[in-house]
């Protein structure tokens, strides 16, 4: 596969685009996972399928709109929240719906032959674009940036957000922040494992981290490894046997956190 790595762009847009999506899945997946917003994700993810249905209808890049999307979905679930106080999950299931339904009809109403829409809702990393990569990066920095920015004050609010808020931390910005930032992570996500599968990704390496390290900052790095490494082995998978890559990506880091899991658990038997 090196060889073929060398010769074709689609498998170097595929290798960049692992990475790419690691970095982002390892620091926001460490942060869903703390803070428990892994229903929100997955509604995050689902909604941003009207944005790239919207796309096609007018004719914009369709990952364009499934940003612009998502980002106003997790801004309304954390706004609507704050201020009828009702449940996210019931906020989160309706957007969830919607952004489905939505596309759906989007897409029935663009002319012509209907697209493809397998990548989007199953991911194919062999097919990911430079206009992709662009994307992503620019994301990519963006989340970096932030969360570097805002590491300390990030870190009070994940653990205790009552105590963040009595010390003057502006905790209803890092709320706005995080979930923002959620939706450019799944935006990064979908051309990978696909809106479906967009979960999986998001949870399974730091899940996988945190068995292995209890410091927020290790974690982190642990998970981007990790999710660096299922990245890899799908890619490679995907290549070589003509599988979804999607597919391959999942089961990988679904494989990854219970042989992880299975090996903690089998030191702490010998340990006693």
């Amino acid at each position: 596969m090196i060889a073929a790595l060398m010769e074709y762009s689609f498998l170097q847009n595929a290798f960049i685009a692992c990475i790419l999506t690691s970095i982002t899945c390892g620091i926001i997946g460490t942060v869903i996972m703390e803070k428990k917003l892994v229903m929100m994700s997955g509604g995050i993810a689902h909604t941003s399928f009207g944005g790239i249905g919207l796309g096609y209808l007018l004719g914009i890049e369709p990952i364009l709109m499934a940003l612009m999307f998502s980002t106003s979905a997790s801004l309304a679930i954390s706004v609507i929240n704050r201020k009828a106080k009702t449940n996210t999950d019931l906020l989160t299931g309706i957007f969830w719906s919607t952004g489905m339904a939505l596309g759906v009809v989007f897409i029935s109403l663009t002319k012509g032959y209907p697209p493809d829409m397998s990548s989007y809702l199953f991911g194919d990393i062999l097919t990911v674009s430079r206009q992709d990569l662009v994307i992503m990066f620019l994301l990519d920095l963006i989340i970096i940036f932030f969360t570097a920015a805002f590491f300390n004050v990030l870190k009070a609010y994940m653990f205790d957000a009552e105590f963040a808020a009595v010390i003057k931390i502006p905790v209803k910005f890092l709320e706005y922040m995080i979930y923002i930032l959620i939706a450019f992570t799944v935006v990064v996500l979908i051309r990978v494992t696909g809106i479906i599968m967009v979960i999986a990704l998001l949870t399974a390496p730091p899940a996988t981290a945190k068995l292995l390290s209890a410091d927020l900052k290790n974690i982190m790095v642990i998970s981007v490894l990790s999710a660096l490494l299922v990245c890899l082995l799908g890619l490679w998978s995907s290549y070589l046997l003509n599988i979804p890559s999607g597919s391959c990506v999942v089961l990988f880091a679904c494989a990854l956190y219970f042989s992880t899991a299975l090996i903690k658990r089998l030191q702490q038997a010998l340990t006693k």
